[in-house]
């Protein structure tokens, strides 16, 4: 397969990073697979696609929902006989108190950004493993290297997702199939435009974030992780510290996102 044939899939592609990487694949001219919820969104992220040169299936439906996802993949191999990247991006983000907890909004949360993936997987998986090529990556995030304040759903969601991800690796290892786990940190999108940007640290320019993913897929580098600034503090700092430290200093930050005056 010439790299300008490259057989492209990105879920979650109607905003935010799912968006920008398959407009940027498209000016390289690839065949790429979109899928989304909202058809308006899906369509406008088509066109910009076939403006840049790039050949565009638009697919709309959920993730969550394996008969759709199975559907869309029998779409894909009768256009092009298959994929070469899937770029697993969709996912939700919301917050809640845990003094108000909801066993639906956990099991929303979790049919998305963790049975979103594995539903896709299934379909994938069989196909890659027969070419012995293929590259599957998963976008988790920063957020799943602690349990950040009102993020419990959110957190755990990722953390499922980066220890699935590496297990599927190692089981994958010599197949010919890689696993990529991406973790952004803060990338500007319609769910970082809910929140005051004060509250995120090293907050990223979408198409820098997308770039940052695309070089990592290319590489077939294991784990992708950015903005350098904030995952080195996430990951060497935040993660590290003494509950009891970690405790006071993220009922702080909530206090203050809140505006209470801090004890």
């Amino acid at each position: 397969m010439s790299d300008n044939k490259r057989r492209i899939l990105i879920t979650g592609a109607t905003s935010g990073l799912g968006k920008e990487m398959a407009i940027q694949l498209g000016q390289q001219g690839f065949r790429i697979a979109i899928t989304g919820r909202r058809e308006s969104f899906l369509s406008e992220t088509a066109s910009q696609i076939e403006k840049m040169g790039g050949e565009v299936l638009p697919l709309m439906g959920s993730v969550t929902d394996i008969t759709v996802v199975q559907r869309h993949y029998a779409e894909i191999k009768t256009k092009w006989g298959g994929l070469d990247w899937a770029i697993l991006n969709a996912g939700i983000a919301e917050t809640m108190d845990t003094k108000h907890l909801s066993p639906g909004y956990y099991k929303r949360i979790f049919e998305t950004n963790v049975l979103g993936v594995t539903n896709w997987m299934e379909a994938v998986l069989g196909d890659m493993l027969t070419a012995r090529s293929g590259v599957i990556v998963g976008i988790a995030s920063l957020a799943a290297f602690r349990g950040f304040p009102q993020s419990g759903a959110y957190c755990a969601s990722k953390t499922a997702l980066i220890t699935l991800l590496e297990s599927s690796r190692v089981d994958l290892y010599g197949t010919g199939v890689d696993v990529v786990i991406v973790c952004p940190g803060f990338v500007k999108s319609e769910m970082t435009d809910r929140h005051d940007p004060k509250t995120m640290l090293f907050l990223m320019e979408t198409k820098a974030g997308a770039a940052c993913i695309l070089h990592g897929i290319e590489r077939r580098c294991r784990r992708v992780y950015f903005p350098w600034q904030l995952s080195l503090l996430t990951r060497y700092l935040v993660r590290f510290l003494p509950d009891c430290l970690y405790d006071r200093l993220a009922a702080r930050i909530l206090k203050k996102r809140q505006g209470v005056r801090p004890k």
